[in-house]
């Protein structure tokens, strides 16, 4: 879709579906507001009343967890109201399609849809249709976007690093088929980040023309060296079934994150992963839970992410609505 797809008449963000194409100041300006609301494990949780009267729709045509649970939570500390739609509990089971489905939210006053969906082109699709104050933000697209997620990296990595410009960035996996390889990437390329290299057996590699700008190592202990950051991707065993990649305790000899692979990163790189792991699979269970893996700080940092997201997409209609 065109970028300006994503943008109202005066410039400003009406959907995210996808980072590429916002500038380093938008970035900047969602991870600044991000930090807002970041807070401690045991500290109370953010709380406004800044989408008080919107409506959010979170439509989740394929299973999750983490990223249905941290948008919902995201709504309701800004004080909007929230309906939980899952396809097996909804009408385009039977027959309705997407476009129906939207158009009868919209006539229960929805303002916001949040959409993860298996089939690429359904967030643009459905962006294109919907009223003119209403949003939609990608919770995950195809194999092509995961934009909060994107940000959620980013953010955790500025908060260990305090910058992109001049690191190096690793990210290892299943990068063929990983829509937070693709977002990750336009956010670090974005925010400076020069070196900034994909890893993965050859079969798992991107098409030609795809990662622009990014270095492609086939070998992980080579990808990895001198590196600041080394993100992990989830190994997804289907992929597995029609290819010659090694699988379980094979890919893990040949390509998991060991401490020793790890030591070859720079002594104080950090560790990440989006999450759900393969312990034993892509990473060492003893380095997901070890003093270098920010792992769960990124979990904490989807739902501040994804409060400032609703907040600059919805902040014109709340405004118009006395908020």
């Amino acid at each position: 879709m065109e970028m300006t797809e994503q943008r109202r008449a005066d410039g400003s963000l009406r959907h995210l579906l996808t980072l590429e194409g916002l500038s380093r100041a938008e970035l900047e300006a969602l991870l600044e507001r991000a930090q807002h609301h970041v807070r401690r494990l045991g500290e109370p949780a953010p709380r406004s009343n800044a989408l008080e009267g919107v409506t959010v729709a979170n439509m989740f045509t394929e299973p999750s967890t983490r990223t249905r649970v941290s948008f919902e939570l995201a709504a309701k500390r800004l004080g909007a109201e929230v309906v939980n739609l899952e396809v097996q509990l909804s009408s385009r089971v039977k027959g309705e399609s997407m476009l129906d489905t939207i158009f009868t939210l919209e006539a229960l006053h929805v303002d916001v849809f949040v959409l993860r969906d298996a089939e690429a082109g359904v967030p643009a699709m459905v962006a294109a249709h919907v009223a003119p104050h209403v949003s939609v933000l990608s919770a995950g697209e195809a194999h092509l976007s995961h934009p909060t997620q994107g940000l959620l990296d980013a953010l955790t990595v500025l908060q260990h690093k305090r910058r992109c410009d001049g690191l190096s960035i690793a990210i290892a996996g299943d990068i063929r088929h990983s829509r937070v390889a693709r977002s990750a990437c336009h956010a670090f390329q974005t925010l400076g980040v020069k070196d900034l290299r994909i890893v993965a057996p050859e079969a798992l590699m991107p098409d030609p023309g795809e990662f622009n700008g990014c270095t492609r190592v086939t070998d992980i202990a080579q990808g990895i060296g001198g590196c600041d950051v080394v993100m992990m991707l989830r190994i997804q065993k289907e992929r597995f079934a029609n290819t010659t990649i090694p699988a379980g305790d094979d890919y893990f000899r040949e390509f998991g994150l060991t401490p020793a692979r790890l030591a070859l990163a720079k002594p104080d790189a950090i560790v990440m992963h989006p999450q759900p792991m393969n312990r034993g699979v892509e990473i060492d269970g003893a380095i997901a839970d070890g003093p270098r893996s920010v792992i769960r700080q990124q979990v904490t940092n989807g739902v501040a992410v994804r409060m400032a997201a609703l907040e600059i997409l919805a902040a014109p209609l709340a405004a118009r609505r006395g908020r």
